[in-house]
């Protein structure tokens, strides 16, 4: 049994196993079980391996769930992400990357963080309408948007729905400025449009890229583009006038903040200009998740492993303070931040004084400004 406790300083216990004492392994999945959603009185549990009660198993293939939302443009408040506004046309990630901080907020829709955050995704249709509206709002005064403030806008899913691709024709017609953030390779199917967009300044990209070892992406981010593949898009979108970046978050100390160095010299040959990383953290559910996988997956160094985590949050590993939580503290957490210090300098990976144009946006049909 996995331990629930709301005590952030208890660890978390290993997951229970099967009759012949090896845990079920759910490949092509980060998480392994769904975790307890804190905000439900009632809950079905599955009690046995053999328990004879109905019961729905978590390994079903992925489902897409249709959603007319409210609303689409969420205002940032957070003062260390980056960003003014997010919006996000799905809800939940297939990508099933095992750290993910998005994972906690699948639970005010009613599910769990764990196996259905990547299992079950909730997919905005009306997304381009809901963003048109927005921006037709008279009181919108232009500041960037960023794609994929929450779960990531090219996920599978976009492969169907392509919600992200009518999200960029929106802001291509009202010439609004957004900033996207992937780590999927089907960006590539848009790239004639963020070619159009970028000739004017309206886009910038920031691929993820946490490792380049196959074996570790394959457990941590199991459904997501290959390493090679994420340097390939850098690579093509830069040869067609789009500014890209290389995000390394979150670096994980024992698993792979050595692969830094490597990461960022191959990001920059490959054209990427600008770079920014995060120190992992575990916060909530996500904290019993990642705990359950270490041990699964790196049962030599696990606890080496989770005590640096630890070690880098004063103890813990999570903190929530604005500027420290997603930076980490101590030791290891200074000695990554050196390197990204250093090596942005060495590979020119240093450009952040550039920012899209937000002069050119006007409404279909106006005038736009005189002067």
């Amino acid at each position: 049994m996995q331990n629930m406790s709301g005590n952030p300083n208890s660890r978390p216990k290993p997951a229970r196993a099967n009759d012949d004492g090896a845990a079920e392994y759910k490949k092509g999945r980060g998480a392994q079980y769904n975790t307890r959603n804190r905000f439900l009185a009632h809950e079905q549990v599955r009690e046995h391996v053999e328990g004879i009660d109905d019961w729905t198993d978590n390994n079903e293939a992925t489902v897409f769930m249709e959603d007319n939302a409210k609303s689409l443009v969420n205002k940032v408040d957070s003062p260390d992400v980056g960003m003014y506004y997010s919006m996000n046309p799905y809800q939940g990630c297939e990508h099933g990357c095992i750290y993910c901080y998005a994972r906690n907020s699948f639970e005010y829709y009613g599910y769990s963080a764990g196996l259905d955050f990547e299992s079950k995704i909730m997919v905005k249709k009306n997304a381009p309408a809901l963003l048109r509206k927005f921006l037709m709002h008279p009181k919108w005064e232009c500041v960037p948007l960023s794609l994929s403030g929450n779960t990531d806008c090219y996920q599978p899913a976009e492969r169907t729905f392509r919600l992200t691709r009518q999200l960029l024709e929106v802001c291509h017609e009202f010439n609004q400025p957004v900033g996207i953030v992937t780590k999927n390779a089907g960006i590539l199917r848009d790239k004639d449009l963020l070619q159009k967009m970028a000739a004017k300044n309206l886009v910038s990209v920031l691929m993820s890229v946490t490792t380049l070892n196959e074996d570790l992406r394959r457990v941590m981010e199991p459904r997501t583009a290959t390493g090679e593949q994420r340097l390939r898009v850098i690579k093509e979108l830069n040869e067609v006038g789009v500014r890209t970046g290389v995000m390394m978050g979150p670096m994980i100390p024992g698993l792979n903040e050595h692969e830094m160095q490597r990461i960022m010299k191959q990001a920059s040959e490959n054209g990427a200009t600008f770079s920014g990383y995060t120190f992992v953290r575990l916060n909530g559910a996500v904290k019993l998740l990642f705990h359950d996988w270490l041990y699964k997956n790196f049962p030599d160094r696990a606890d080496k492993v989770w005590h640096l985590i630890e070690a880098g949050h004063g103890g813990q590993v999570n903190d929530s303070r604005f500027g420290t939580r997603m930076r980490g503290e101590g030791a290891i957490a200074d000695l990554i931040r050196l390197q990204h210090k250093k090596y942005k300098q060495l590979y020119h990976l240093d450009d952040e004084h550039w920012a899209l144009d937000c002069t050119k946006f006007c409404r279909p049909g106006s005038q736009g400004t005189l002067f």
